[in-house]
């Protein structure tokens, strides 16, 4: 029997996400339409500044999750990026560029296109860098993960320990 491997995620935004929902998306995002999170606190907390900014409402805040990973990968159809590579490039340029494409996965994992990053892949979308240079470009930058919960049944798995007002 496998073992119980309790994960910890955070959800950056500009209110608290006590309960999660699946939203329909209003632009292209990264991995397609999901709830979005990440196992760095740091970049939920970068994405919560961001979002508040934008909105001109609310107050940075950091949902933070637990879920147990073991039951996630037994219950749920995954698609994992396990680096930048040029699979990962290609499906994030392909999701940036079309309005909620359907995915055959409940829920997504890999490197964020964060702001760091993402000039990077602009200048790849445009024609001015190959993929080789991409690829080289972006293995010099530190890249931190998301997990992306693309139904509400995988959603539903992420319980609530805690809303951080930042």
């Amino acid at each position: 029997m496998a073992e119980n491997h309790t994960i910890k995620l955070y959800h950056g935004s500009n209110q608290a996400v006590e309960q999660p929902q699946l939203l329909k998306p209003t632009h292209p995002m990264d991995f397609g339409a999901g709830f979005y999170t990440t196992t760095n606190y740091q970049q939920a907390l970068d994405f919560a500044k961001k979002v508040a900014i934008r909105q001109k409402i609310g107050k940075p805040t950091i949902t933070a999750y637990e879920a147990q990973e073991n039951i996630l990968r037994s219950k749920y159809k995954i698609l994992e990026f396990y680096s930048a590579d040029k699979a990962w490039l290609d499906f994030v340029t392909s999701n940036r560029q079309i309005f909620n494409p359907e995915i055959d996965a409940e829920i997504v994992i890999g490197a964020v296109a964060n702001d760091d990053i993402i000039e990077v892949v602009r200048l790849y979308e445009n024609g001015v860098y190959t993929v080789e240079e991409t690829l080289k470009r972006l293995k010099i930058k530190t890249l931190y993960n998301q997990y992306v919960f693309r139904t509400q049944g995988a959603i539903n798995e992420l319980i609530t320990k805690e809303v951080i007002n930042v």
